[in-house]
Formats: structure tokens, sequence, C-alpha cells
């Protein structure tokens, strides 16, 4: 199947950025992908939390909602949208990924699961878990029918960090796992490239990243660079850069199969005991000691 990667620079205005998605899947749809993928935060990129509450109301997000159901039905694909803002009962935001098949129906939505609370040491400092509620479920979906079905594995950004989804993933039948994004420039720059082909190589899978990338109107500076990474751990396709675009590749799910036949870690795993620290092991063995000795 051919895959197509929407890179995006979200702006503060919901419909804006619906329409430049829009352009941006029917631009990838002309040249072939049965697939495509857009970043996270597709609809809006807002840090500040009065503003996406005035943007994102229940209302809008339904109407963005029914448009890309539209645009799936439009071009015929599987239409991943990366991530958007979903208001939930309790005042926040869900953080949450849809897919639309190619008669426009929802077939799959997940919430991400991991919140990206951090201090960096530029100054930046994030708090997801003030405006978004984790989510609680894995998820793994069918895409595709005949010769070009394979089973999707959904996550979301700095799900990324946390190998352990996306090995469930792959025992659960993933041949491609996903992590549409919107990285910020520092922790791109560093990690990006070799986190995403680490969850490829762990997890003999397809992975597939779609991107925000540049300056945004909210401030922040998101890293670009949306990637394909084959089940060897193979950048098989990149978009080089932090600018708005497409990204298409061409995937072969039989790869999969030869890549955990060759390295078939996945059936491999065993039980073992939680880890005792350093200084608990040595009190715990000064104690027997002390107990032989009496």
């Amino acid at each position: 199947m051919r895959l197509g990667l929407v890179q995006m620079r979200s702006s503060r205005r919901l419909a804006d950025n619906v329409a430049a998605a829009e352009a941006l899947v029917a631009q990838a749809a002309s040249q072939g992908a049965r697939y495509i993928q857009t970043p996270e935060m597709t609809t809006l990129v807002e840090r500040d939390r009065v503003r996406l509450s005035a943007e994102v109301t229940p209302d809008a997000s339904a109407r963005a909602a029914d448009r890309f159901s539209a645009l799936a039905a439009r071009h015929e694909v599987w239409l991943h949208i990366g991530s958007m803002a979903v208001p939930v009962d309790d005042g926040r935001f869900a953080n949450r990924a849809h897919l639309f098949a190619p008669d426009g129906r929802l077939a799959a939505t997940y919430d991400k699961i991991h919140m990206f609370d951090v201090d960096l040491d530029n100054g930046e400092s994030w708090r997801e878990s003030a405006i978004y509620a984790p989510g609680e479920r894995c998820v793994v979906t069918s895409v595709g029918d005949g010769g070009d079905a394979f089973h999707l594995g959904l996550g979301i950004c700095y799900d990324v960090r946390f190998a352990g989804l996306f090995r469930a993933q792959a025992q659960a039948g993933a041949d491609l796992v996903t992590m549409p994004a919107a990285f910020t420039r520092q922790t791109g720059e560093a990690h990006w490239h070799v986190l995403l082909r680490a969850r490829a190589i762990e997890t003999g899978s397809y992975v597939a990243a779609a991107a925000q990338g540049g300056t945004h109107e909210d401030g922040r500076e998101t890293y670009g660079h949306s990637l394909v990474v084959d089940p060897w751990g193979t950048v098989v396709a990149e978009k080089a850069d932090d600018a708005p675009g497409v990204l298409v590749a061409d995937i072969d799910v039989g790869r999969v199969a030869e890549a955990r036949k060759k390295i078939p870690a996945l059936r491999h795993d065993r039980p073992f005991e939680p880890p005792v620290a350093h200084g608990d092991a040595q009190a715990s063995g000064d104690a027997q000691a002390d107990r032989a000795v009496a």
C-alpha cells in the first residue's frame, strides 16, 4: 500500500487548519496514497486554554469530523487524522486520533495515553495534563482489504517514549505503528529519528509519523521531519525539513514477517521478578548475615 504523510504548521484557527489539511490530503491522494495520515493537533495548535476552549467547541469539533469523513469518502482513502482536540465531560479535552474508512465511516478512535508534562532546559515548560485527559485504551485496527490489508497500531507523539505500548500492539498483530506528532524542536533534534527507529526495530513493524513543523502562532516551535521507517529500522522516506507538504512512500507488509522471522523477539518475552534497589539488596543481605551469626 502507498502511504501519504501530511506535514502541517497548524495555526490558532480551526477552520483554516481543516482547509489546509483538506488541500494536503488531496495532494497525497493524487499521488496514489491509499492511507493518509495527518499530524498531532491537525485542527489547532494552541497552548492557551481560554483560546482553545473558545475555538474548539463541541459543535466545531463535530463539524471538523464531518468534513474529514467527507474528505475520506471523496478521495476513497483511509484517512487517519493524527489527532484533534475534542471536548470531554471533565472540562478538559481528549487528544484524539480519528481513522476514517474510504466510505467515510469512523473506523477507530484513539485518545493519547501519555501526557507531555515536562520542563526542558531551554526554558520550555509543558503541562499537557492540565488541558487534556489521558486515554486508557491501546488500539489496533484493520486497514485496507485483500492484498493491501494490514493492521494499524495507533499512538500519538509522547507515546513514542513508552515502548511497552507498541510492543503490545505488535504482539496483537500490528504491522504498522503510528506516531503523528508535534515534537518540540529541541527534543526532535535530539531524539526523533532514534526513537522512531527504535520502535520499528523492537516491534519488527513499519512506523509512520506525520509531523507538525516550524514556528506556530502560539509561539511553540515544532521539528517537522515526517518519517516512514521499515521493520528493520531503516528510514525509507523523510520530509527533511519543517515546511508544510506531503511525503509518500510504499510499504510491503511482507517485510514485517521477514523481520520478525529473523529476530523473533516478540515471542521471547519471559516473566521476571521486579527489580530490587541496590541499597535494599545490601540491607537484605546484611539482615540475613545477622540472623546467621545469631
